[in-house]
């Protein structure tokens, strides 16, 4: 009989992902999902051939160069891979694979929901009716902004943005994005593609941002960029906290230049900010854009499948390094 590759799985996961990996592979599970320390997680892939690793994990390159040799693939349970250094998994073999198209629609429905929550000041009102402080009712009375009918702008038209331009169709609004190359017409279902990103920026109503995190996506939206938003407007983010001058975006919220912003995604996570936590126009999600019980099992599943190509010596499908 062979031996079954090992595997190490950081985290807890579905536990259809964890009953299928434990059936294939001798996994090494971690049932008090416990958050590995830098040390520890380079100590616990040294006997293993597989690691099936979330965000939370960091592969940098120092990290990557201590693994050991018997270590073939780095399988992320998620579609962003800034977690890992990939070209120094390049330079050392090892294969990096992530888990596209399966969480496009929980995310786009909770950028949609974001942008729902900032529009209509669902965090502020969610926390009047709770603390006991809805005591009177006007016409003026928490009067939000109107989505219907507005300018829906994507940064980064790809597989969630796509899904994401879809669902807000269904509320009239007229999408705009920006991509490096505008889509083809049967992508673009319509949207009204921008060569610049300040072109789109200045456009948008609502903005929504769904570029991947990288040196040059990192920062996009700054202080200048957000100035150039139309006054009024609102920004969701449900892609990656790096992308956001955090400071800039206080401020503009501060000042009123922006309406709202709904954030599923921070700098710093856990934890998020606490000076956009202060204020009472910033509806906040602790980055569960993936996460339904649908989505989980299917991210465990590709990850699983990768996992699958690799040992039977065939091409992952998700490989992006």
């Amino acid at each position: 009989m062979s031996v079954r590759p090992r595997l190490l799985i950081t985290r807890r996961l579905s536990p259809e992902v964890e009953a299928r990996a434990a059936r294939d592979y001798d996994a090494v599970l971690n049932p008090e999902d416990r958050v590995f320390t830098r040390d520890e997680l380079v100590a616990a892939c040294q006997e293993v051939d597989a690691v099936l690793p979330c965000h939370s994990e960091r592969f940098d390159a120092a990290v990557i160069a201590a693994l050991p040799d018997r270590l073939r693939v780095i399988a992320n349970h998620s579609v962003g891979v800034d977690h890992v250094d990939l070209a120094a998994a390049a330079g050392r073999g090892i294969i990096v694979t992530n888990t596209p198209d399966v969480l496009s629609d929980a995310t786009a429905e909770i950028a949609i929901l974001c942008m729902l929550g900032a529009a209509r000041r669902g965090a502020e009102g969610d926390r009047m009716v709770r603390e006991g402080r809805w005591n009177t009712w006007s016409p003026s009375f928490m009067v939000g902004a109107q989505i219907t009918g507005k300018r829906f702008g994507v940064l980064g038209m790809g597989r969630v943005g796509r899904v994401t331009a879809a669902r807000a169709r269904g509320f009239g609004m007229e999408v705009h994005y920006h991509n490096r190359r505008p889509l083809p017409p049967e992508d673009a279902q319509g949207a009204i593609w921008h060569d610049t990103p300040e072109s789109l920026i200045a456009t948008s109503d609502v903005l929504s941002l769904h570029c991947p995190a990288t040196p040059e996506t990192e920062g996009i939206m700054n202080a200048e960029r957000i100035a150039k938003m139309p006054r009024g407007a609102i920004l969701v983010n449900t892609a990656r906290g790096a992308l956001v001058d955090e400071a800039a975006l206080v401020e503009a919220l501060k000042s009123r230049h922006l309406f709202a912003a709904g954030l599923d995604v921070f700098r710093t996570e856990p934890g998020g900010n606490p000076a956009l936590a202060a204020l009472d126009n910033v509806f906040l999600l602790p980055h569960i854009g993936s996460a339904t019980f649908e989505t989980r099992i299917a991210m465990g599943y590709r990850a699983l499948d990768n996992l699958d190509a690799v040992f039977a010596d065939n091409e992952p499908g998700d490989r992006v390094a």
